[in-house]
């Protein structure tokens, strides 16, 4: 019995980390960067790993208790990256914590605002919240983030299509944008 526990752990492990691993690439897909108007840079790649693993965790939300104990696992990997992300960019100890609680909040903020955007499938409203994210700074400047938007609602879907094995499995996959 105890033998079984320690397995069911180490296949967990496994499980999580081949998605979170699928997850990290599909943020990392070039097309996002340059043809969706995400900015290539530290916070625009967390602002797009955020965006995938928010569609995740939607659908992860209608899965079976395993479905929802991996994506808890992969918010918990996520905020790890976050820390050593922070780290490596040479914020000392006690920097991180104000860090980590700033970046926890921008994610469960953009959590709420894409939602509400994406159950009301409204468009316009997940562009503006898009813009606000990805571009604070340039306002009416700001590059459009239609296809972006059209994108996130179109990977939803296909997501809500995916077969609940793929979840329990860690072989969930976010069809990106080619190019």
């Amino acid at each position: 019995m105890v033998f079984g526990f320690f397995r069911q752990k180490r296949n967990n492990r496994t499980i999580v980390e081949r998605q979170y691993q699928l997850l990290t690439a599909a943020a990392r897909t070039p097309a996002f960067y340059r043809d969706m108007h995400v900015p290539d840079t530290v916070l625009g790649r967390f602002e797009m790993l955020s965006i995938i693993l928010i569609l995740y965790f939607r659908r992860t939300a209608q899965s079976a208790r395993s479905g929802q104990e991996i994506a808890q696992n992969i918010i918990d990997a996520f905020f790890e990256d976050v820390d050593h992300s922070i780290r490596e960019l040479g914020v000392g100890d006690p920097g991180v914590p104000k860090r980590m609680k700033k970046l926890a909040s921008m994610y469960y903020g953009r959590l709420e605002s894409y939602a509400k955007a994406l159950d009301a499938k409204d468009a316009e409203g997940l562009e503006a919240a898009l813009v606000r994210n990805l571009h604070p700074e340039e306002g009416a400047e700001a590059p459009p983030m239609k296809t972006l938007a059209n994108w996130m609602f179109d990977a939803e879907r296909k997501l809500a299509e995916m077969p609940e094995t793929a979840i329990e499995t860690g072989m969930a996959t976010i069809e990106t944008p080619q190019g």
